[in-house]
């Protein structure tokens, strides 16, 4: 199945992520931190990238950056290209570091910019295992530019969240908006079944779709709150190794394809949220209603612990790249 088209305009905000190969670890020691962040510097430099917030974890990181160039692409092509070929020489390695490709959310600033630059900076302490006590004694995100304890560099940029906040002593406001924890709404937006990729209202996607269309761009797929089905049997077939007509047909495979068949119905309706009418086309069943035996069954066999490694592994695969 082809890639979706990435889609870019001046003046957009993006929150972009992206993790190490099979959980793997990004940034060993602080020559890795520093190293990635010459990168921040060297695209803000060359391509214009205007950066409001990072956190750098041990095996992920989180960027929330501007691009009035409208070449989020071009500057990703670097951060994460550049970086790799830094990691490897450091490490005495070679070979890809990142799982695949970044993702990126288009964001409202108007409506999510301040909340995203603290949901960003919560990070170290919102894992399972908080790798620190208290936010201020994690040196590799811009928290500590924000409430100056350390120099802010020069391609950091914190006034629009500053001026957003509205506060009078904005190092003390910004440390106290930070501390009242993850906006209810952003939790809800990056748990693990909700995939967007816009971050706003109605009128904010309405605002992405009409710069799409003049830019000649599909934005649908970035629209839609849930992966295709074809993603996910896609995603199932590259699990299971079987292949994609032994899903999809009931007459092809053995006993042991049914079951992954009767899976990737059920997956269809978690992670896709498919109606029956989708099910019928995706899985060529004779009727709309012939899914819900094999979904109901499943059902049952998640609720009593089976199909657990694929379930995590479908979750980090499709959702937005969490803390661990």
């Amino acid at each position: 199945m082809a890639r979706p088209q990435r889609f870019e305009f001046e003046g957009a905000f993006h929150h972009v992520m992206n993790r190490g190969r099979n959980h793997g670890t990004l940034f060993h020691d602080q020559r890795y931190f520093a190293a990635f962040l010459k990168c921040l510097k060297e695209a803000s430099e060359q391509f214009g990238a205007v950066i409001h917030a990072y956190c750098l974890m041990s095996n992920h990181y989180h960027l929330l950056i501007e691009t009035p160039c409208a070449n989020l692409a071009r500057i990703m092509r670097h951060i994460n290209g550049v970086y790799t070929q830094r990691h490897n020489w450091l490490k005495k390695t070679d070979g890809s570091l990142f799982r695949g490709r970044y993702k990126s959310v288009l964001v409202d600033q108007d409506e999510y910019l301040l909340q995203l630059t603290r949901y960003i900076h919560l990070n170290p302490i919102e894992t399972k295992q908080p790798m620190v006590s208290q936010l201020a004694e994690y040196s590799w995100s811009s928290f500590l530019a924000y409430i100056n304890h350390t120099e802010a560099p020069s391609w950091l940029h914190c006034d629009k969240t500053y001026q957003m906040l509205g506060h009078r002593q904005k190092y003390q406001g910004y440390s106290t908006y930070v501390e009242q924890g993850v906006d209810e709404d952003l939790k809800r937006y990056y748990g693990h079944y909700n995939i967007l990729s816009v971050l706003g209202d109605a009128e904010f996607k309405e605002e992405a779709r009409q710069a799409s269309d003049e830019n000649k761009l599909d934005l649908t797929p970035f629209l839609n709150n849930k992966p295709s089905t074809d993603e996910i049997i896609r995603l199932i077939c590259q699990y299971s190794k079987m292949d994609e007509e032994t899903i999809r047909d009931n007459r092809k495979g053995k006993r042991q394809s049914h079951s992954v068949r009767a899976f990737a119905m059920y997956a269809c309706r978690l992670f896709g949220d498919a109606s029956q009418k989708d099910l019928m086309t995706a899985f060529q069943l004779k009727h709309a209603g012939s899914s819900a035996f094999s979904i109901n069954k499943i059902r049952k066999e998640v609720a009593q612990g089976h199909w657990r490694k694929m379930v995590d592994w479908l979750e980090n695969e499709l959702s937005i790249v969490k803390s661990d």
